[in-house]
């Protein structure tokens, strides 16, 4: 089939109201499968799950197709997918779950690349065990975070390393199998946040090494839940605090209260949606394979003339400069408060954010402080026109 970018847009009716949309990192734009999928849950006989009415049958159907779709979508059985509201949630969850098994001493590694869901949770568990937090800086020059940096801080003490798979405020993606390998030497687990990356990459959880790897749909097209993935044996190890009437099996000891249906099922939409962009032959995970195969070859491409553009303006600053990154750049204009070129640039029709995104540390490291910069993110809808809208509006402003 190929990426018919004019094809892709078709589908998100927000587009008709006529912004270039650079607030992607955030929360992309839904399309309409999904939207449809989530109204026919919504106008449908739902109840709690079960087995016996057509209402208990649909609401068990969603949520196991949501599990097959997720799994599909990052390599994992289906088994170990847990549904959460927020990653920052399951993350929270899975700090103090894992914590019951530090001692005092045991020690926490986490880095200052991470958008903080992926830091505090984990400061804020070893610290209510006594066991010691470990940070892992990484150079504001080039944006990156090596292996031998996270390795310096390893010891036989270490229970988990939390670290990015990419970062969700320059975009920079660390070599996680490298960093596993070593996290793994140590007999640590790795927990990746996954977020940003999983809206620009292929999620194989065999081969990032990673133990634990959380995501958004809502990043990739989809709705506002969190997605934990795990080996089901890993979460079979674990004890969560749960409600003694609620089930003890994998993965739902993990998930509390009633699932939101219309979620689950525009989730498996945004899948779908995703795997269907440049494929139409094969399995759901090897649609997958290659129509994010083809959006990486057309967001990069469409990175590469914005970032040119953009460093030939002299007022441009740009912060994104790792060698392997996402379709991301963090940018301020010389002399030009940024949350007022956000303003300036929403005037002309350019929706491109202003702050740090909760990746404090990251905009403190880059000498940004809590304010930050101004973030520009492509999607699978970004074209030329929308590249061409920004470098102009940012012209103007310099």
């Amino acid at each position: 089939m190929g990426f018919d970018v004019a094809a892709v847009r078709e589908h998100f009716p927000a587009l008709s109201e006529g912004a270039a949309h650079f607030d992607g990192p955030g929360g992309t734009q839904v399309p309409d499968v999904v939207a449809d999928a989530v109204a026919e849950v919504l106008t449908s006989a739902v109840s709690n799950r079960g087995r016996v009415t057509a209402a208990e049958r649909r609401a068990d159907d969603i949520v196991l197709a949501a599990r097959t779709a997720m799994g599909e979508f990052v390599g994992v059985d289906p088994r170990g997918v847990v549904f959460g509201r927020s990653m920052t949630q399951l993350t929270y969850d899975f700090a103090r779950t894992l914590a019951k098994t530090w001692s005092p001493g045991d020690e926490v590694v986490v880095t200052r690349l991470d958008h903080d869901a992926n830091i505090r949770p984990w400061v804020q568990a070893a610290v209510a065990v006594g066991a010691v937090p470990r940070w892992v800086d990484f150079d504001p020059d080039t944006g990156e975070l090596t292996p031998a940096e996270i390795a310096a801080v390893l010891s036989e003490r270490t229970r988990v390393v939390a670290v990015t798979g990419a970062s969700n405020l320059i975009g920079t993606r660390p070599p996680i199998p490298e960093i596993a390998e070593l996290v793994h030497d140590v007999g640590a687990l790795l927990y990746v946040d996954g977020v940003h990356y999983a809206a620009h990459s292929l999620v194989d959880l065999t081969s990032l090494g990673a133990d634990f790897f959380v995501c958004s749909p809502y990043k990739f097209c989809g709705l506002h839940l969190g997605v934990l993935a795990a080996r089901p044996e890993l979460l079979e190890s674990l004890s969560p605090d749960k409600l003694l009437p609620s089930t003890d099996d994998v993965p739902e000891r993990f998930e509390f209260g009633t699932l939101p249906y219309e979620l689950l099922a525009g989730t498996t939409a945004a899948v779908d949606f995703l795997s269907g962009l440049a494929s139409s032959a094969g399995t759901r995970r090897e649609r997958l394979r290659s129509s994010v195969g083809a959006v990486q070859a057309h967001e990069d491409e469409l990175l590469h003339q914005l970032e040119a553009q953009l460093a030939a303006q002299t007022p441009v600053v740009i912060y994104s400069r790792a060698a392997r990154r996402t379709p991301t750049l963090l940018i301020s204009l010389a002399g030009h408060d940024s949350v007022d070129v956000q303003v300036q640039l929403a005037k002309r029709g350019v929706n491109a954010p202003a702050g740090s995104f909760y990746a404090v540390e990251a905009s403190r490291t880059l000498g940004l402080g809590e304010d930050g910069a101004v973030r520009l993110g492509i999607a699978p809808y970004t074209d030329v026109a929308d590249i061409d809208r920004a470098v102009a509006a940012i012209r103007e402003l310099g």
